[in-house]
């Protein structure tokens, strides 16, 4: 199997994950029947691999003994006709959660403790894997636009482009907010959430960040019409 050169970098990392993720959820949903063909009970152990490009493949694990990256679950085909399909699904989806996570900490082996909680940040903003195949909705620990008790630091874009910011209400209701929010990382270092600082979040991945993280102040947010984080902006850059 061709495996391209490993990312370093938190982003690198991460846009990795994000690749192959994309893969294995498009073959789990949208390619969901060709996936379920592929996995004959009758052939021998198989894997589902998701790849950097974005595409999923069903085959053997791979050969050499360490393997360059993590292996998926091996043998997901054994189990497919001894179950019921939306459950074996679900199982599948599950070992392919832990592959991932495996992969990328793999692969940011060398990341120092603050890039290792940055990442992590970064992949649990995403839904995994199981939770788009049972349709359950992911929590997002975030300020929501509409929310009466958002942070007095905090902005975020409505679909008409305005920035709407709302200060604190009351004493009762700021407590209420800090409590809420508590565990909202920024997508940038990982510091958890504090009303008395700036917050801004990106209108593309819906990650918030520290407004002094990604060289944002609350006069410079008045003026964006659409704010995209660092990783979006390169992201959409190179496509």
């Amino acid at each position: 199997m061709e495996m391209a050169s490993s990312p370093r970098t938190v982003e690198e990392i991460y846009k990795d994950f994000c690749a192959r993720r994309a893969g294995v959820v498009r073959a789990l949903t949208y390619d969901v029947d060709e996936f379920y063909g592929l996995c004959d009970p009758d052939k021998e152990n198989l894997c589902l691999y998701g790849h950097p490009n974005e595409s999923w493949e069903v085959t053997l694990p791979a050969e050499e003994v360490p393997p360059e990256l993590p292996e998926p679950a091996l043998g997901i085909n054994f189990a497919r006709d001894g179950m019921n399909r939306k459950d074996w699904l679900s199982l599948v989806a599950v070992h392919t959660d832990s592959w991932l996570l495996s992969v990328a900490f793999y692969l940011g082996a060398r990341l120092n403790r603050n890039e290792r909680k940055r990442l992590f940040s970064l992949i649990n903003d995403q839904p995994t894997v199981f939770e788009v195949v049972t349709e359950r909705k992911p929590i997002k620990d975030k300020p929501s636009v509409d929310s009466s008790s958002k942070s007095r630091g905090s902005t975020k874009r409505s679909n008409d482009g305005q920035v709407k910011s709302n200060p604190k209400l009351a004493d009762e209701s700021f407590d209420d907010e800090e409590d809420e929010h508590s565990e909202t990382l920024c997508g940038s270092c990982g510091g958890n959430y504090n009303a008395d600082e700036f917050w801004i979040g990106c209108d593309i991945c819906e990650r918030w960040f520290h407004g002094k993280c990604v060289k944002i102040t609350p006069a410079k947010a008045e003026n964006i019409k659409q704010y995209k984080c660092p990783s979006c902006s390169m992201k959409r850059g190179r496509q």
